[in-house]
């Protein structure tokens, strides 16, 4: 079966679906076009760490910047860093995502036990998102002296600020290729065109934003789940007449974003049942894994482990060999 008949939305498997089924929704690691220094990294955070069986569960913790402290509030525990490295070590995660003076203050203790992923850049959220841009907070160069796995970098499709975030990420996907160090795209539409053309959850935006990730050479590419509304009707066509569930509709995101591996962004606490679809749902229209920040962090210790043993459950179903 050719690749393109494989990821036809026909070919989704129902909720529950053997891992045998699902398998073929995701490109192989060796299909992907990687150097031997991002496949050796990679093959660590999919195989090696976390559930495994090319699978990876993220734990992002770049909300303080991005955010400000107010994240932290719903459980103070949680704004010390090191109740989030513990959850990313004890919970297995395949990796933890934080910025640099995180990285630089805290990742000694937990070297070796968890991957790192280096945030790149970045913006706090006080300025408006109309002219979205985040600057170089890292480099690449750091990453590699701090023992990170992978770089992440965030892209504001369609912020009228995007022309420079474009020029930026040339230099980091340019290093990271030097240094072997697989590239994350965290793909976000932002801006007041974007707002004007359906939103920023839109079917339109997220499947434009993922196809945007890999033209620019993502290795991974982190998207939001679609969210469907009224306002879908104010996005080009087909956009506005397209009728899809919400698997369909992420699939069709998946399709966009090639042989570029695909991660769901968690976004704000949900309840268990809604975060467990939601994770069901992704995995079985393509998605590799997900990378959840809140929505375990925000948790006292013992319920987000719990709630991690679920999710490796889960994976366990979707796993593939190397």
């Amino acid at each position: 079966m050719s690749e393109p008949a494989a990821r036809s939305v026909a070919a989704l498997p129902a909720a529950g679906a053997t891992a045998a089924h699902a398998r073929s929704l995701r490109p192989p690691l060796r299909s992907l076009g990687l150097g031997p220094g991002k496949l050796a990294r990679l093959s660590r955070m999919l195989y090696g760490h976390g559930p495994g069986g090319g699978t990876l569960l993220i734990l992002p913790i770049d909300q303080g910047l991005e955010h400000g402290p107010v994240d932290f509030f719903a459980n103070p525990e949680s704004l010390d860093p090191r109740y989030q490295y513990e959850l990313a070590r004890d919970g297995r995660f395949s990796a933890i995502a934080l910025h640099i003076g995180l990285a630089e203050k805290y990742f000694h203790e937990y070297a070796g036990e968890v991957p790192l992923i280096l945030k790149l850049n970045g913006k706090t959220s006080i300025p408006p998102d109309t002219q979205a841009f985040s600057a170089l907070t890292g480099t690449v160069e750091d990453a590699v002296r701090l023992g990170a796995d992978a770089v992440g970098y965030t892209v504001y499709v369609g912020s009228p600020a995007q022309d420079r975030d474009f020029r930026q990420l040339v230099d980091v996907r340019r290093d990271a290729d030097r240094f072997g160090l697989p590239l994350i795209v965290w793909a976000y539409p932002r801006g007041e065109f974007v707002a004007k053309k359906g939103g920023r959850e839109s079917l339109y935006a997220i499947d434009y934003a993922a196809r945007v990730a890999l033209e620019l050479g993502a290795d991974i590419v982190k998207v939001n789940y679609p969210v469907a509304s009224e306002k879908d009707a104010e996005s080009p066509a087909p956009y506005n007449t397209m009728q899809l569930d919400p698997e369909q509709a992420f699939h069709k995101v998946v399709q966009s974003a090639g042989r570029a591996l695909v991660l769901v962004s968690g976004g704000e606490k949900i309840s268990d049942p809604e975060l467990l679809a939601k994770v069901r749902s992704s995995m079985d229209a393509g998605a590799t894994g997900i990378i959840f920040g809140r929505n375990m962090w925000q948790r006292p210790r013992g319920e987000a482990l719990r709630l991690t043993r679920e999710l490796h459950a889960i994976f366990r179903e979707y796993a593939q060999p190397l």
